[in-house]
């Protein structure tokens, strides 16, 4: 059931999109080619397993984890204010 003026399915719609945009933000930070035999950061070795398992790879392992565990900010908000959307 919609309300106003959004048609049927739009709420639906948007967790989709934003969904989808989500997918497309990890593809795009994934690493790709032929990566490094040292980390980037610290210049520890990258053990050849990890080569392997991960193309394109750039950092070591313990060096990724403190990336990972960084916060991330992406500016898209779909769910504008009230106040935003009346002016």
């Amino acid at each position: 059931m919609a309300s106003g003026w959004a048609p049927d399915g739009a709420v639906q719609d948007q967790i989709d999109d934003t969904v989808a945009d989500g997918v497309l933000r990890a593809r795009a930070r994934m690493p790709a080619g032929t990566g490094e035999t040292h980390c980037v950061e610290c210049g520890d070795e990258i053990p050849e397993g990890r080569r392997r398992a991960v193309p394109g790879v750039l950092t070591c392992v313990s060096c990724q984890t403190a990336r990972d565990r960084q916060p991330v900010s992406f500016g898209i908000n779909r769910r504008g204010s009230k106040d935003s959307q009346l002016k």
